[in-house]
């Protein structure tokens, strides 16, 4: 069994609105796996399905190889967008009460939540309360109580929202470090530079459909163009870039550089090789920039919601 989640055929739907429609998945054990999708795509209650707060209508999913159910709830963390910690309630008083419903006893929970906190450099939030806390310290302290019980799977819901530069740096590595350590990862966010940067599997649900998913290179290299941007120092920019234009499919490129030199994006035919381009363009001039143009997670984003 290489995946630790399936969901097959799920649908659900809420009066007349359908918020699922025979939406497959199947994340792979040890990856990150990235569910995008627009507001109001259906990616919570794909999320909710899973945590068993709402159940689909048709459709099944599978933990591990066993049918979900109840007792799952132990071999699931969950990181909601909507933070839901007691505002009045100590840090330490409050992270021991939820690591115990997560079935640890007391002894324990104090022993990982004291290695948590010294790792997070958080050691001193013990007796404070959550209402003395900046947003940024108290999503340390959720993130904390959702990784405590070192479930088999976990959910972060936009993890990094209300972090600084420095602090979402640091939770994004301690997701990686989870990852090495055996942890699955289902990771939904807006922010497709954490996509490029953590997932190993997309999927993209719009209108309630999946309309993508799959591994991220694999992706990434159905959607290339054979598309190159060059920089091309030439003592005639004005006639080699004509001469291009005959020849290729040429557009505007910008990107930062020393020289001044012939700036573009040539697109070449199905046929066409970047070897073949390279001896071409070096007989022009100096070819101080060439560099392939692979389509971003984002790029892919926009164009396949668009497309579908």
């Amino acid at each position: 069994m290489n995946d630790l989640l399936v969901a097959d055929s799920v649908s659900k739907k809420f009066g007349e609105y359908t918020a699922l429609n025979q939406v497959s998945i199947s994340v792979p054990k040890g990856s990150v796996f990235g569910l995008l999708g627009p507001n109001g795509a259906g990616k919570t209650t794909f999320i909710r399905i899973i945590n068993q707060i709402t159940m689909p209508d048709t459709g099944s999913v599978m933990l591990d190889g066993e049918p979900l159910r109840a007792e799952h709830i132990k071999d699931i963390g969950y990181l909601p967008e909507e933070r839901g910690l007691y505002k009045s309630m100590k840090v330490g008083e409050q992270a021991l009460y939820l690591a115990q419903l997560k079935g640890l006893d007391k002894a324990e929970a104090k022993k990982r939540l004291r290695m948590w906190f010294d790792r997070l450099e958080i050691g001193d939030w013990w007796n404070k309360k959550i209402q003395e806390l900046s947003k940024g310290m108290a999503q340390k302290i959720q993130f904390v109580v959702t990784v405590l019980h070192e479930p088999k799977l976990l959910i972060f819901d936009e993890p990094f929202s209300g972090f600084d530069p420095i602090n979402a740096t640091l939770i994004k590595d301690e997701i990686l470090r989870l990852r090495d350590n055996g942890a699955t990862i289902i990771f939904s966010t807006h922010r497709m530079e954490s996509v490029e940067e953590m997932c190993d599997h997309i999927a993209l649900i719009h209108q309630s459909n999946k309309i993508l998913d799959g591994k991220l290179i694999d992706i990434k290299r159905q959607n290339k163009t054979n598309t190159f941007e060059i920089g091309l120092m030439t003592p005639n920019e004005e006639a080699v870039l004509k001469e291009l234009q005959g020849k290729f499919e040429v557009s505007p490129a910008q990107f930062k550089s020393i020289n001044d030199e012939l700036m573009c994006n040539i697109k070449l035919g199905a046929n066409g090789s970047a070897n073949d381009l390279i001896q071409y363009l070096s007989g022009k001039g100096q070819l101080t920039h060439f560099v392939e143009v692979v389509p971003s997670a984002n790029d892919i984003f926009i164009q396949t919601v668009k497309n579908s």
